[in-house]
């Protein structure tokens, strides 16, 4: 079979299906992950270093950029989707894959802070490669075999989430621009693969055409006023969104100001939010739920959340960092599957995709919105201007916003109990 070639029907990767293909949408969600997870602790120290800028003002351009990498991904997200349902899986990750790559290149040579906005036009643009692999997933799975093949994809996240930090913060202490050229090659040599080994998962019969009306996003969105059963779950999560975007957007320039940490000590506590996140959700999320029900587990870890969030301003010696790590991923880490499987129960089958387009639509939105929140309060938590005096300030908002999900889960238990 040649790369151009279809993938028969009910192939399978834990079956059929061609181990080249399989391997390489694992490959591109791990090398996905793995660009995120090497950027995350560079890229601060990158806008400091080109702004020119005090750490304050350098911290709130840095959330600038984040929000626009987020913004273009919200505006253009719909649209490769349909190009990938117009001419197949295979050319949309293959050109996501080579704007990857370009994009790690743009940030490993950028000279000036413009060259770090070009290269999160670009990353924002050619952001579909997840997305995109789990549509390819599902056109060589039978239903059956989606579980398991979509946990594979879960792992592989995972692992791409917990060595990226890792490996970017232990190369970022000798060059800023290391991480991101060997980013760049594990994106290319994807794409090589991929050209030679991978063929098409989507037939021709089964393409459709472009409909522009279905590209606007805030159309999607609104789709969530035809069940108002969803209404307390939706809001529930996009507060929690706004609050973990938000921590993401700070946490290395918390680490920095908070104990002094420089990229290494940051790319460590990173890969071990990986670790405590894979065992929550590919382990022990399955013990608790089934023991004591959805909704209680959901209540539990967002109270648990609460207090982590609370507690974050006043951890003052950098090993309690761990720790604390691992009580808010206990927390929060169950709630993210548990909120998504409660909400996929209102809404019949035949539109759970839809569902999963507004979900992701919605915590765009959150990634827009929460970093610039946060960076804008730690601008203004740090340096001698600063109004608060305290560099973890945003999480108290943070915590505020878990207390109102905490709210809505309790008005959600007693419509629809607590046992469900």
């Amino acid at each position: 079979m040649s790369a151009a070639d279809s993938i028969p029907k009910g192939t399978s990767p834990t079956g059929t299906a061609p181990k080249a293909a399989i391997t390489f949408i694992i490959a591109t969600v791990v090398i996905d992950m793995l660009g995120v997870g090497l950027a995350w602790p560079i890229l601060p120290q990158l806008v400091k270093e080109l702004s020119g800028q005090s750490f304050s003002d350098s911290a709130f351009i840095y959330g600038l950029l984040l929000s626009g990498f987020a913004a273009v991904q919200f505006l253009v997200s719909p649209f490769i989707g349909m190009l990938s349902d117009r001419y197949g899986r295979r050319p949309i990750l293959l050109i996501s894959l080579g704007g990857l790559g370009v994009d790690y290149i743009i940030l490993a040579l950028a000279p000036n802070l413009w060259w770090l906005v070009v290269a999160r036009i670009f990353a924002g643009v050619f952001s579909a490669t997840v997305s995109t692999a789990n549509a390819y997933i599902a056109d060589v799975t039978p239903r059956e075999d989606r579980a398991a093949a979509f946990g594979l994809l879960g792992a592989a996240f995972g692992v791409g989430f917990t060595i990226g930090p890792l490996i970017g913060g232990v190369l970022g202490q000798y060059g800023l621009q290391y991480p991101f050229w060997l980013a760049a090659g594990l994106s290319f040599a994807n794409l090589i693969f991929g050209y030679f080994y991978v063929p098409e998962s989507l037939p021709p019969e089964k393409r459709t055409a472009i409909d522009m009306s279905k590209a606007n996003p805030f159309k999607a969105i609104l789709y969530v006023r035809r069940y108002a059963s969803l209404g307390i779950l939706i809001a529930a999560f996009f507060l929690t969104g706004l609050a973990q975007q938000g921590l993401q957007g700070i946490w290395v320039l918390w680490t920095e100001a908070q104990f002094d940490w420089n990229v290494a000590y940051a790319g460590y506590s990173l890969a071990w939010v990986g670790v405590c996140m894979a065992f929550v959700q590919g382990y022990l999320v399955r013990i608790v739920v089934p023991k004591f029900g959805e909704r209680r587990v959901l209540f539990t870890g967002y109270i648990i959340s609460t207090i982590a969030f609370a507690l974050l301003p006043f951890i003052t010696a950098g090993w309690l960092i761990y720790p604390g790590i691992a009580f808010h991923i206990l927390g929060w880490g169950l709630c993210a599957p548990v909120l998504t499987a409660l909400m996929s129960q209102d809404v019949p089958d035949n539109e759970q995709g839809l569902l999963q387009g507004v979900l992701g639509s919605i915590n765009t939105l959150a990634m827009i919105i929460g970093p610039l929140f946060a960076t804008y309060i730690f601008s203004k938590s740090v340096g001698p201007e600063a109004w608060f005096a305290l560099p973890g300030t945003y999480y108290f908002f943070g915590s505020a916003l878990f207390v109102g999900v905490v709210v809505m889960v309790a008005r959600d238990m007693k419509i629809n109990g607590a046992t469900r």
